[in-house]
């Protein structure tokens, strides 16, 4: 299934590279090693390649010899920004989503929206003034890993960002500690549990309805309704408001906040179908219990909403991968 949507590609690996020069790694081996990350929780690039050299099923899935040499893990940071310039992981995945639409095992109607965090590839120790200047601090006790001490000081994503990458942003789940990220966000259909689209965003407290519209906008029919369900998070009258207006019914489930009144109401819950979306929208929690635990995508290993975008995609590329062939039927 790689290599069919990686030969549809053609072109744009084409245009990436030069016909002159040295030869070059195939970058279809590069986007088929990100993969095979994903799918074997290969943690890092370095690994990667240690393992390529032993590993035999690595090397049949990207198509090369057991006595061919392996690359070297500076082709993944080297060839990074052709894969972001000719946007290949986006099509990639655009193209593994026609496969699954091409074999009716996604729904046209029913949607699913949520969202989560993902740690950044930062720490609290970098969250640091705006309007500090780096030569007035002490210099460190350790280079390595310095003793900070934030004490009786207020930090907030309004006066303080991080020195290591500033577009994450300090945030927290309720009852958890709060860390450097940023907020993935999956638009699911409810046939099979597919992902639909996948998008980072900065982790603040409206991304998650913002980027859940702009999801439903690219990726909707407009000219018949549809239903997207959802958790109590996207209970506010503004989203359901937003829905609405693209021609979209919210079947979200109704805040148990006794201080303000929910924005869904009886006109939707009465449906048997609002309970139907309310069963199928637990699917998304397996998308992203995938992705932390086996795709390696609790942590992303890189810094910059884009470059993480990057492997966010290839990490949904490779969970659709695995559904669609659970999904389809065995060969005979």
């Amino acid at each position: 299934m790689a290599d069919e949507v990686l030969a549809g590609l053609s072109k744009t690996f084409d245009a990436m590279y030069s016909s002159v020069g040295r030869p070059s790694i195939p970058p279809e081996r590069l986007l088929k090693s990100q993969i095979l990350m994903a799918l074997y929780t290969v943690r890092s690039d370095r690994q990667f390649c240690e393992q390529l050299d032993y590993n035999l099923l690595f090397r049949w899935f990207l198509d090369m010899n057991a006595d061919e040499p392996t690359f070297d893990a500076s082709s993944f940071s080297r060839n990074r920004d052709r894969l972001l310039d000719h946007d290949v992981a986006a099509k990639f995945f655009a193209a593994v989503v026609g496969q699954a639409r091409a074999a009716h095992l996604m729904s046209h109607d029913h949607f699913t929206v949520d969202g989560t965090l993902i740690e950044a590839m930062a720490s609290l120790k970098s969250f640091r003034r705006k309007d500090e200047n780096p030569e007035d601090r002490d210099p460190p006790d350790d280079p390595g890993n310095p003793t900070v001490n934030f004490r009786g000081e207020e930090r907030s994503n309004a006066t303080h960002a991080s020195t290591t990458d500033p577009e994450s942003k300090l945030a927290r789940k309720k009852g958890q500690a709060s860390k450097m990220s940023y907020s993935a966000h999956a638009l699911m259909e409810n046939r099979n549990g597919l992902i639909v689209d996948f998008r980072i965003d900065e982790a603040n407290g409206f991304a998650e309805r913002r980027t859940a519209i702009a999801m439903l906008d690219d990726n909707v029919v407009k000219d018949r309704r549809i239903t997207v369900g959802g958790d109590a998070g996207y209970d506010t009258a503004d989203f359901v408001r937003d829905c609405r207006a693209i021609n979209v019914t919210p079947h979200i489930s109704q805040t148990r906040d006794t201080r303000r009144r929910s924005a869904v109401d009886d006109r939707t819950t009465r449906h048997d179908g609002y309970l139907v979306s309310q069963r199928k929208r637990k699917l998304v929690e397996e998308i992203f219990g995938w992705m932390k635990t086996f795709g390696g995508f609790r942590r992303t290993r890189f810094r910059g909403r884009r470059r993480t975008q990057l492997a966010a995609t290839i990490v949904a590329a490779a969970y659709n991968l695995l559904r669609i062939c659970r999904l389809l039927p065995s060969p005979t």
